[in-house]
């Protein structure tokens, strides 16, 4: 039973740890994500922390007068409007680091199979073809060699960055402002960094900077020997540019674990073999996952108990009053 009066509001679906966790200590309330907040003005008033998986809707603050904090499942939270957040001191958490490694473990599995083919190479046993055709052609391309550019050298992208350097490769990096702890080159542009390398992986959040940033422009600079990376938004990227980059072999093959429009596919996207495409699945182990919902709870239980979120994002750094 809830040790307290304090409600927390929970849009849609979320991580069952997290609504265990919460249960035990508040009383949580389960709604469809909508326009409209399908609470009466008694019961809004009672909510005090949020628990959100994907989107906040934006009118939801002015039904929710007493919203104290907005614990967000993932690393980015540009489906809650920090701006409105900050100007009612509410506090927006994330959950930076604990998936940091299951990510850039999942990107380096992504660029193997890109460049290796491995997916289709097992397919291609498991229909017999081993034995009736003979051995699967040998990949056209290889990590061997490879030149990897970085588009965002975050805390996600530094772990690519050491992984890849255990594969003998070199590793440059295009951000906004260089960085003073690393020996990568900085490119002081997205379109130079495509010039000068041929394997570019992109792990930049979701911003107005950020929307199709990676254009026809950039697929021209990377070349034919090029291979394009997503493991960060499908925001950042001109899915229609990317289709056409592939189908006149402006690059050579892509690997994509992020959308534009999720769940939805592009079908040009579908049809070509040097492609490997996968669900957004970067974090989605269960290890993951629950490390994920158990920051998400912490950072509620932590603001009610000691007035102070663990990971508030920067634009929202209170602590209670």
């Amino acid at each position: 039973m809830p040790q307290s009066d304090i409600a927390i509001l929970i849009p849609g679906q979320i991580n069952r740890r997290v609504t265990e966790r919460l249960e035990a200590r508040y009383t949580v309330i389960p709604v469809e994500r909508g326009a409209t907040l399908p609470l009466d003005a008694a019961k809004a008033a009672t909510v005090r922390g949020a628990a959100v998986s994907g989107s906040f809707p934006k009118a939801w603050f002015d039904a929710l007068p007493n919203l104290e904090i907005i614990g967000n499942f993932g690393v980015g939270y540009d489906g809650v409007d920090v701006r409105v957040a900050a100007e009612r001191k509410i506090v927006v958490t994330n959950t930076p680091d604990v998936l940091n490694d299951e990510v850039a473990d999942t990107t380096i599995g992504l660029l193997l199979n890109t460049l290796r083919r491995l997916p289709q190479a097992e397919n291609y046993l498991r229909a017999g073809r081993w034995v009736a055709e003979g051995a699967f052609p040998l990949s056209p391309l290889s990590l061997r060699g490879r030149h990897v550019g970085l588009f965002g050298l975050g805390r996600i992208g530094l772990e690519i960055a050491r992984r890849l350097e255990a594969f003998k490769v070199k590793v440059s990096y295009h951000t906004r402002t260089p960085r003073t702890d690393v020996a990568y080159d900085h490119f002081a542009s997205l379109a130079a960094l495509a010039e000068a390398v041929d394997t570019l992986i992109c792990i930049v959040p979701k911003t107005a900077e950020t929307h199709k940033a990676v254009d026809a422009g950039i697929f021209r600079a990377l070349g034919a020997n090029g291979v394009f990376i997503n493991v960060g938004r499908g925001w950042s990227v001109d899915e229609a540019a990317l289709a056409a980059a592939l189908a006149d072999k402006t690059i050579a093959a892509a690997g994509l674990d992020v959308f534009y429009d999720e769940p939805n596919v592009p079908e040009a996207l579908l049809g070509f073999d040097n492609v490997s495409l996968l669900p957004h699945v970067a974090s989605a182990s269960v290890p993951t996952r629950q490390a994920m919902a158990d920051l998400v709870a912490d950072n509620i239980l932590d603001w009610f108990d000691k007035g102070a979120a663990r990971t508030p994002v920067p634009e929202t750094p209170f602590r209670r009053g």
